[in-house]
């Protein structure tokens, strides 16, 4: 088993630990989610900080893929399976991990290897945090999870810009081009129009141009440190459960000047080879 610095034992897991501030995080395929998420971390100083005094971590949806059948493996190894589709994650695990973590709890989450498209039998320890952030592309899709955040954010980047970083990503991992834009076109694309975008109206807030509106970041990043600090109490669920939420901001571009700090490494809970 794999997990942030040690395994699971002496009644670690049952160490009692305040209820964390979970928050989601969505947007299309190479939105900028993650590195969002990264440069969350790092300029709360989390990035560098031992499994145990963290008070800050990341998960992603990419991790809750559902196990494929041997023809849907084969289909995924020509890229004619659709990773994009809601049925393509396990929501019950996913759901039941979320619950554990929002009670404090310490969590095993699966490891899921993009090159053989299949849950790996090692998984990943998570432990109790202060606040924690879900990415994904589907995060918002199904209610009951949707309901789980506190505060979500949407990270709102333009599709030619999105589209750009996929190729580079996917051709740096060796796939071949004509491969990575027929699935562009026959599944991330029309996914995202039919179920992801349709989620942005669930964003509390909108972040325009992901990692690059420093001013959005800066803003989140103090609304975090307030709650590390303990100046927002119980975060006044019963007004933020998913209920009769009356507010919603979309953060302005970025102001000329503004200074943006070198990128954050990626976190240990983030898939090493994702599709999104």
């Amino acid at each position: 088993m794999a997990s942030a610095g040690s395994s699971l034992g002496g009644g670690e897991a049952e160490r009692p630990h305040p209820r964390p501030f979970l928050i989601g995080v969505s947007g299309g395929t190479a939105s900028g989610k993650s590195t969002v998420c990264e440069k969350i971390m790092e300029l709360l100083g989390q990035n560098e900080v031992d499994h145990h005094q963290r008070k800050l971590i990341i998960l992603s949806q990419d991790r809750f893929y559902k196990v494929l059948t041997a023809d849907q493996k084969a289909k995924a190894l020509k890229g004619q399976y659709n990773f994009d589709h809601p049925g393509a994650f396990d929501n019950d695990l996913m759901h039941t991990t979320l619950k554990n973590i929002v009670e404090g709890k310490t969590v095993e989450v699966p490891t899921y290897d993009f090159v053989t498209h299949s849950r790996l039998g090692e998984t990943t320890v998570v432990y109790p945090a202060d606040v924690v952030l879900f990415e994904g592309i589907l995060v918002f899709y199904n209610q009951d999870i949707r309901d789980m955040f506190h505060l979500r954010l949407f990270v709102d980047t333009d599709s030619d810009v999105r589209l750009s970083r996929r190729v580079l990503r996917d051709m740096k991992r060796g796939r071949d081009l004509e491969q990575i834009l027929t699935q562009y076109t026959t599944f991330v694309k029309p996914a995202f129009e039919e179920f992801c975008l349709p989620t942005k109206k669930y964003a509390d807030v909108i972040i325009p141009r992901g990692v690059d509106n420093m001013v959005a970041i800066n803003l989140i990043v103090q609304h975090i440190q307030d709650i590390l600090n303990g100046d927002i109490c119980k975060w006044q669920r019963g007004a933020m459960n998913g209920h009769g939420r009356t507010y919603k901001r979309s953060f302005p571009e970025q102001a000329e000047g503004s200074t943006m700090l070198a990128a954050g490494k990626r976190s240990h809970l983030e898939s090493s080879s994702r599709p999104h």
